[in-house]
């Protein structure tokens, strides 16, 4: 592609050979609208033949890319690999399962789009997330149950005012991504991280599906483990921060 994109569309995907293919033709019929646009599907180690079947996508849509990790490094370096080679200002997130509809993407990315031109005084300057927030979420009840007590916690600790920080659609300026502190897991805390750099939010209500195809690559447990400690390092990024701006030295008053 010699076209500059408006927005690019990372998609974080691990054995996911199956769904890549009505993914794609899905992407393209929501995006074609408000190209041109690019998709980046990152191959976090896959070993079911992801990368092959992404290639054969690419022969059909010209705006389709790949990277690909040797290894699985988990979700959010696949999502800062992907940030990292996208050539637009604007990226849009999707799970690479299907269970987001890639219909919702230009609702998440048109905000963002609003002003291309941006006026110094515009609104738009200060918005740093388009968050999507699932409703109906057809996911199974212990899923379920095990996602709503850790958004209450979170909630609760990192005063984020998201109710869903585990959906996959997501929109961004590249430029305030990339100026993120990077961690394992750091997507699930984008909203805590971008107020953390003053800059504004905007939830949207997006749909939610099962899954096309494939099992889900996390449990329950493991997610649990790992959240505990992610949000305590979270807390202490924020208390940091906010210790940081309150104890910052005035410049002196001096008489000559």
């Amino acid at each position: 592609m010699t076209e500059i994109p408006r927005f690019s569309i990372v998609v974080p995907v691990l054995n996911e050979a199956e769904a890549v293919g009505p993914l794609t033709r899905e992407i393209a019929a929501a995006c074609a609208p408000i190209g041109p646009f690019e998709a980046i599907f990152v191959d976090d180690g896959s070993t079911d033949g992801t990368a092959n079947r992404i290639t054969e996508m690419q022969a059909e849509f010209p705006w389709l890319c790949m990277t690909v990790h040797a290894q699985t490094f988990g979700q959010s370096a696949a999502l800062r690999s992907g940030v990292i080679a996208a050539r637009a200002s604007v990226i849009c997130t999707i799970d690479g399962d299907g269970q987001n509809p890639p219909s919702e993407i230009p609702k998440l990315v048109s905000p963002l789009l609003i002003d291309e031109h941006g006026l110094d005084d515009s609104p738009v300057r200060r918005l740093g997330l388009v968050a999507g927030q699932r409703i109906r979420r057809r996911d199974s009840l212990s899923k379920q149950l095990a996602s709503h007590l850790a958004n209450r916690l979170r909630t609760a600790l990192l005063h984020d005012d998201t109710r869903d920080t585990g959906c996959g659609l997501k929109a961004f300026p590249r430029a305030v991504f990339l100026d993120l502190p990077f961690f394992d897991h750091m997507h699930r805390y984008l909203p805590a991280l971008v107020r953390r750099e003053g800059l504004d939010i905007q939830l949207v209500d997006v749909a939610h599906r099962a899954r096309l195809t494939g099992t889900s690559k996390y449990t329950n447990t493991g997610r649990a483990l790992a959240g505990v400690q992610d949000l305590l390092g979270v807390w202490w990024l924020m208390h940091r921060h906010r210790l940081a701006v309150s104890t910052r030295a005035k410049p002196a008053n001096r008489n000559v």
